[in-house]
């Protein structure tokens, strides 16, 4: 299946049910970790390890969650992904004690190693906030001896494994943006692409496949008037060092006084 049709039918069944789109699904095959998202030329298939990244908000407030797919005919990466999915479970379980930001990195970096496999250590998990999708606090893969705690909010969880040398670096566009700040802006097309974007997403990401979708041909252009103004960023793609294939696993849970609620799972 096409990358664009997958991104099609998820996104529009997390509006039938009610829901919006907290950021543009993240489809990424392989070496590519996070941040990849088809425009409407994009004709590449689903393949390989696949990384599908889900984000859902309901005014504002997000859930997102992530599962990776081996769609290879032998199978290769089933252990890879094992890994990933162990290392959250094994981290939300440890939830229940009250750990340090140390604690649940080692859990899942020691998870991921006893497989044989490594975390990505420069990418972790992140607080959720209204409108915000990475808020505040940072949730190591790997023990990072910060002895701070969770405080009672919104979370995620959110485990990347890879049998490279677990670091990604800022590749190609992904096609994803977000507004960086809110100014006049000449062109009427760009205009009308930020009046459109403030109005459905506020500060949440949004792709352009969209807005492609939306204003035709003369969307890039737009697109491009709003970066060169600084009123847009684009959002990289992350991809492992060593070109090796990445697993993710992720979950959202909100932290209370009295332990967690596991919010979005599959």
């Amino acid at each position: 299946m096409p990358l664009l049709e997958i991104a099609r039918k998820i996104e529009a069944e997390i509006v039938r049910l009610g829901g919006g789109v907290g950021f543009p699904v993240n489809l990424s095959i392989d070496d590519i970790a996070a941040h990849y998202h088809p425009t409407i030329e994009d004709t590449t298939l689903a393949s390989g390890l696949l990384k599908v990244d889900i984000g859902i908000h309901v005014n504002g407030f997000i859930a997102d969650s992530a599962f990776s797919i081996d769609l290879t005919p032998d199978k290769k990466h089933t252990e890879l992904i094992k890994a990933s999915e162990e290392a959250l479970v094994n981290a939300l379980d440890l939830l229940n004690k009250d750990p340090s930001l140390n604690d649940i990195g080692e859990i899942i970096q020691e998870t991921i190693q006893k497989k044989g496999f490594s975390p990505i250590i420069n990418l972790s998990g992140h607080g959720l906030g209204e409108y915000d999708i990475h808020s505040g606090i940072t949730i190591p893969n790997y023990a990072n001896h910060n002895q701070n705690k969770l405080v009672p909010g919104s979370y995620a969880i959110e485990p990347f494994a890879t049998t490279g040398e677990g670091k990604v670096y800022d590749g190609p566009s992904s096609n994803i943006y977000s507004i960086s700040s809110v100014r006049n802006v000449r062109g009427p097309t760009a205009r009308k692409i930020l009046d459109y974007v403030l109005e459905k997403y506020n500060t949440l990401p949004f792709s352009l496949r969209e807005i492609q979708e939306n204003f035709g041909g003369i969307a890039r252009l737009g697109i491009r008037e709003l970066e060169q103004a600084g009123i847009i960023h684009n959002f990289p793609q992350l991809i492992e060092k060593s070109h090796k294939p990445v697993a993710q696993s992720e979950h959202s849970f909100i932290k209370t006084p009295e332990g967690k609620i596991v919010v979005f799972t599959r």
